[in-house]
C-alpha cells in the first residue's frame, strides 16, 4: 500500500517535472517569430481493486472482508505534446520581404536535401543568387527569384508578386503559395521554426493565399509567438505547487512508514 502510494506520487512528480519543462520552452521563446506554444497532455493509469477491509461489529477489534472494493489508481503518466495554432498578434517592420500570415497556412520550404518543410516564420531574404530563403537558408517554394535590377517588390494579399525595375517597368514575377493540413497539431518540430509532414497531419494541402479557407499574406508584417506570458506564468506556479504537495506526499509516506515500523518492535 504504501510502495502504491510512493509511485503514484513519484509519477506526479515526473509529470509536472515534465510541464515545467515544456513551459519554460514556450517563455524561452516568447519572442520567436512564428513560435506556437506546446501544451503537455495526460492521462491517469489503470486503476486497481482493493478489497475494503471493516472492523466486525461481532468481535470489537478484529476485521472483516467487506464483499465491497475500492479502486484506487496508479498516477500519471503524460502521453503527448500539443502545439497550438492559435494566430500570433502581427507586427509592423516596414521590411518589404517581411510576410505575415493572417490565418490559417504555412509558407512552404525546400530544404538542401530536397524535402519540404513547413514555416509560419515569414522573415524572408535575398541569397546571392536573388532567390527568397529563410533566415536558415531555405528555398521558398515555388521559387521567387530577382534579379540586380530590381527595385522593389509588392506583394498582395492573395499573394501575387509584382516586381519594380530601375528604369520604371513594372511585371508579375509570380505568386507566393500556402499550404496547410487537416490536423496542424500533429506535424512534427523539427526546430528553427519548421515543421515536417506526419501521418497524423495529414498531407499537405497546397493552395492560394486569401481564398478557400487559406489565410491572407500581409507584406511588411511579421507574426510573433502567441505565448501569452501570464498565462505560462499561472501554469508553472501551478506545477509548481503540484510538484510540492507530490513530494509532500512522498514525505508522508516515509513516516507512516516509520511509524508502522515501530508499532511492530
Amino acid at each position: 500500500m504504501a510502495t502504491r502510494a510512493l509511485t503514484t506520487a513519484a509519477s506526479g512528480m515526473y509529470a509536472q517535472q515534465l510541464s515545467v519543462e515544456i513551459i519554460s520552452n514556450n517563455i524561452a521563446n516568447m519572442n520567436t517569430t512564428g513560435f506556437k506554444k506546446n501544451k503537455a497532455e495526460f492521462q491517469d493509469l489503470m486503476y486497481q481493486e482493493v478489497p475494503l477491509q471493516t472492523v466486525s461489529s461481532g468481535t470489537p477489534g478484529t476485521t472483516s472482508a467487506s464483499s465491497n472494493n475500492v479502486q484506487i489508481g496508479n498516477g500519471v503518466q503524460p502521453t503527448s505534446t500539443q502545439k497550438i495554432h492559435k494566430q500570433g498578434d502581427i507586427i509592423p517592420t516596414n521590411n518589404q520581404f517581411d510576410l505575415a500570415i493572417q490565418g490559417d497556412g504555412f509558407f512552404q520550404v525546400r530544404k538542401p536535401d530536397g524535402s519540404y518543410a513547413y514555416t509560419r516564420d515569414g522573415s524572408f531574404k535575398v541569397n546571392s543568387e536573388g532567390s527568397l530563403v529563410t533566415s536558415g537558408g531555405y528555398l521558398l517554394d515555388p521559387e521567387i527569384s530577382l534579379t540586380d535590377t530590381t527595385l522593389n517588390v509588392s506583394i498582395s494579399r492573395d499573394g501575387v508578386v509584382q516586381v519594380h525595375e530601375n528604369d520604371g517597368t513594372s511585371y508579375i514575377l509570380g505568386e507566393i503559395q500556402l499550404v496547410k493540413f487537416m490536423n496542424p497539431g500533429g506535424l512534427k518540430s523539427l526546430g528553427s521554426n519548421l515543421y515536417q509532414e506526419t501521418e497524423v497531419s495529414g498531407s499537405p494541402l497546397l493552395g492560394t493565399p486569401d481564398s478557400n479557407g487559406f489565410g491572407e499574406i500581409d507584406q511588411g508584417f511579421l507574426e510573433s509567438s502567441n505565448v501569452d506570458i501570464v498565462e505560462e506564468m499561472i501554469a508553472m506556479i501551478t506545477a509548481q505547487r503540484a510538484y510540492e504537495i507530490n513530494s509532500k506526499t512522498v514525505k508522508t509516506v516515509e513516516e507512516m512508514m516509520t511509524m508502522a515500523n515501530n508499532l511492530k518492535r
